[in-house]
């Protein structure tokens, strides 16, 4: 077994257990512990300080310190906003975004019109106010919780661990100022957690601190567990172990045992090191011998090695990925030898098929093209992507099968197909009512923002449309194929490509004509999304009854004419829908195509657009949109590139762009370009 083979099974083990670590963690939810409108003025609606409070809190997520602590301040005298945000030191920010996402949701929800107000969590605390939140306030509001449960001398343990911990975080620098540790008690171990703001001085932090220990005492003595919130600080306590091992970590061994003799004390640690040396060699040996056994037994089963991948600063590195392989037989079997009955779809470089396993589990496997480089890429592409991606609004990759030229991936199955079936079908569009589009619409845009900004890799999906997104069994949204998804640098805000991939009516303009892309390209193919889920019809071929005009040309012109809701779904018109959130929403739809990137909203501030209804919604100008055309249907496009419609870009002609750019897909996808990141783990 080669060294190199050897050290790739070794990074790949430990890739394998961080991705759980992250996985488990990202599905945990946030537990809203308090929440406290301050009784202060109230602001107005649509006023100078509720734009800026709208603004402070869409921007505060990216504010971060690099240690989980969020500032902003916007406006000036008294329509001035502050807003802070704290997350608990030893969660990761694959934690700590969700967390401050939701909480900012939840605080505008419970505080609507308030001028300050505060939330807590199990994760993170988010604050705002139109005074100074800097500093060691004189209003110092706390909230405690206490376990029931007594334990007779339990205080006299638990003091010595928090007064440790407290000086220990209070010493910390002006990015974090966090302890954690653990001590034994009368028959129990003891875990503490302290936190600070890290702009508190090491005086104001000890203090603060010293403030809450000393409630602990007088207020509820031998409590097996308790909580003390403020603002600036915070204290936990329990019994068992409720926060990740972090550097601050700190343990404290009662009793002590009594010191050694000399003599003693030197065999002593000679024999501890000279054991701890023999048991570290077996365990090695033993491991590195079942894991070369292993991997030369299994390695046709479990593994495939994909063709190199180019970065951008053209070296070449071999990725191997390793999870779940399948039989080709067994797959074969599982789709009745792959028969037309079972077909679900068919893609640009593939079919998929629905399939049973033996256990009765249903799956959906995708059979890519034979003897196809591109379908070999687009393999290569969501074998390398999709198996590090795990969220609720992301189809899940269960594995693959790699046989001669066969090429097979296997997905979850879900049940309702993909949401072009409905939304495109005058028969089916009317079984989603305005309640069941608008959770469609806000889980396409949470997944998105998964993939933007909250995963473990940036990534571009590139290929965001109706038949991209599929339905579960209640009608849940799931992005999928990833065929052309673009893996980014963390440093990286755009970038530029030869090869223009994607279906026609979905693409920013900027992507269509330079080559250039960036998740504002994804935020433009989300809002043709929305306006096609609120009219019910097609981008490239709307019909206003007239003739046949593009979506986003005639929702511009209604808009202007203040005649908006004679495009929205008739069936909607008749439902139980608000119309004015139907309309808030084409608003968000064009707020996302507009022709200018940096005019464009993030999927964060859509996400916080879409669960807000109070928050204000700028006006949108003339978006990039495409010529009326006098061709009744759909414009199609050839498996060569060329195009047999006539319509054009209004203010970008297609022909203009860059060269090769016009290689589109037949709605679906084809080669896409990969650049790992720096560190995936």
């Amino acid at each position: 077994m080669p060294t190199l083979a050897r050290k790739q099974l070794f990074f790949l083990c430990l890739v394998f257990i961080y991705t759980i670590i992250n996985t488990n963690t990202l599905l945990a939810q946030p537990e809203f512990i308090f929440t406290r409108c301050e009784n202060t003025d109230n602001y107005t609606i649509n006023g100078t300080y509720h734009t800026n409070l709208d603004t402070a809190l869409s921007t505060l997520p990216t504010t971060n310190s690099g240690f989980g602590f969020y500032n902003f301040s916007t406006g000036q005298g008294r329509d001035t906003v502050n807003s802070i945000a704290l997350c608990r030191g030893d969660i990761n920010p694959n934690v700590c975004i969700p967390c401050l996402s939701d909480s900012i949701v939840q605080l505008r929800k419970v505080c609507p019109n308030k001028k300050e107000a505060l939330i807590f969590s199990t994760e993170c605390l988010v604050k705002y106010s139109n005074n100074t939140l800097f500093g060691y306030p004189n209003k110092r509001n706390y909230l405690i919780r206490f376990n029931p449960q007594k334990l007779e001398q339990f205080n006299g343990a638990l003091r010595p661990l928090m007064d440790t911990l407290r000086r220990t975080a209070a010493a910390g620098g002006s990015l974090l100022k966090f302890a954690t540790g653990n001590s034994s008690g009368p028959g129990v171990s003891i875990y503490g957690l302290l936190q600070c703001t890290p702009d508190l001085t090491e005086e104001q932090c000890n203090d603060c601190l010293a403030g809450e220990i000393a409630r602990i005492g007088t207020e509820d003595i031998d409590n097996l567990g308790g909580r003390v919130f403020l603002p600036m600080c915070n204290i936990r306590y329990e019994i068992y172990r409720f926060f990740n091992e972090t550097t601050q970590t700190i343990f404290l061994m009662s009793p002590q045992p009594p010191p050694q003799p000399p003599g003693k004390k030197k065999n002593t640690k000679r024999t501890v090191l000279l054991i701890t040396i023999i048991v570290l060699m077996i365990v090695l040996i033993v491991t590195s011998s079942l894991c070369i056994f292993m991997r030369v037994r299994k390695r046709k089963k479990n593994q495939i090695l994909l063709p190199p991948v180019h970065c951008v600063q053209s070296q070449t590195v071999d990725i191997t990925v390793e999870f779940r392989q399948y039989n080709f037989s067994t797959l074969k079997e599982a789709t009745n030898e792959f028969s037309d009955a079972n077909k679900l779809g068919q893609g640009g470089f593939g079919i998929v098929y629905k399939g049973k396993l033996e256990d009765g589990r249903e799956i959906a496997v995708k059979r890519l093209a034979k003897d196809s480089s591109q379908g070999d890429l687009e393999f290569k592409n969501e074998v390398f992507l999709v198996a590090k991606l795990h969220h609720r609004n992301l189809v899940s990759l269960l594995g693959f099968s790699v046989e001669d030229s066969e090429r097979l991936l296997v997905y979850e199955y879900l049940p309702n197909s993909s949401l072009d079936h409905f939304i495109f079908n005058p028969a089916k569009r009317t079984l989603l009512d305005w309640k069941k589009r608008y959770t469609i619409i806000k889980g396409v845009a949470k997944g998105l923002l998964y993939l933007h900004e909250d995963s473990l890799l940036t990534i571009i999906h590139r290929d965001m449309k109706a038949s991209n997104v599929l339905l579960d069994a209640e009608m849940n949204a799931k992005i999928a194929d990833f065929g052309t998804a673009r893996l980014f640098k963390p440093q990286e805000t755009h970038a530029n490509t030869s090869r223009i991939v994607g279906t026609y009516g979905y693409m920013a303009p900027e992507y269509v004509q330079q080559g250039q892309f960036s998740v504002k390209s994804d935020v433009f193919s989300f809002g043709v999304l929305l306006l096609e889920m609120v009219t019910g019809q097609k981008n490239i071929c709307f019909d206003n009854g007239d003739g046949i005009e593009d979506l986003l040309s005639v929702a511009w012109k209604r808009w202007k004419n203040e005649t908006v809701s004679d495009i929205i779904d008739s069936s909607l018109k008749n439902g139980s829908g608000s119309l004015h959130n139907i309309i808030r929403s084409i608003h968000i739809g064009l707020l996302c195509v507009q022709e200018k990137v940096n005019d464009r909203p993030t999927m964060a501030s859509v996400v916080l657009m879409l669960h807000s209804s109070s928050m204000t919604l700028t006006t949108p100008s003339e978006p990039a949109f495409f010529m009326h055309s006098s061709i009744r249907g759909e414009f199609q496009l050839q498996d060569d590139g060329s195009t047999t419609g006539s319509s054009g870009y209004r203010r970008h002609d297609i022909s203009k762009a860059r060269p090769r750019a016009s290689q589109l897909s037949q709605n679906d996808v084809t080669v896409s370009e990969i650049t790992p990141r720096a560190s995936i783990g």
